[in-house]
């Protein structure tokens, strides 16, 4: 049997995890935390995390980095979880949706916390038909709907992320894989 950790086959009473890819976005980083930030990414995936730094334009005293992974489902999660531990980073992690699960996209803003959204394989951020009822329910006027939908889809997140997103358009990429 192979490891069920990569999802590339199972047996009888054991379930196999498929295998995802899935990039995580270190918009804003003091320099400081920069490598406590790629041990934690290293913890995660298994393997040594050696990012490609550079200066955030729209936070010039402070550094940015992206890297692409590949491995479990949930790693995404569990990145974000990592990164957690320093409440100033402004970071995003993704993974692509597989077969059996939805992508998703984990998104933390100091002081606003942290946003999960399910994403499409287009990339369009997916409310859930609960979700949308409930807020449908709770819902007073048209502008409580709308606010409701708004936080629904993180848009407050993407205002305030949108602007190192850009910074960081042409940067380089590091490519992660994790182990086992």
């Amino acid at each position: 049997m192979t490891s069920a950790r990569t999802g590339t086959s199972g047996s009888a009473g054991h379930r196999a995890v498929p295998g995802t890819r899935g990039v995580v976005y270190v918009h804003c980083c003091p320099s400081a935390i920069a490598p406590h930030v790629e041990w934690a990414i290293a913890g995660v995936l298994g393997v040594p995390a050696r990012l490609q730094w550079s200066a955030q334009p729209v936070a010039p005293s402070l550094l940015r980095a992206e890297a692409a992974w590949t491995g479990p489902v949930g790693t995404a999660a569990r990145l974000a979880a990592a990164l957690r531990a320093w409440p100033m980073l402004v970071f995003e992690t993704t993974e692509q949706g597989t077969g059996v699960t939805d992508g998703e996209r984990l998104a933390h803003v100091p002081g606003r916390g942290f946003h999960r959204s399910a994403v499409a394989a287009n990339g369009d951020v997916v409310v859930g038909e609960e979700r949308l009822r409930g807020l449908a329910a709770r819902a007073r006027t048209a502008d409580e709907f709308r606010h409701g939908l708004a936080e629904l889809l993180g848009a407050a997140w993407d205002a305030e992320l949108e602007p190192y997103r850009q910074g960081g358009d042409g940067a380089p990429i590091s490519v992660l894989h994790q182990v086992g």
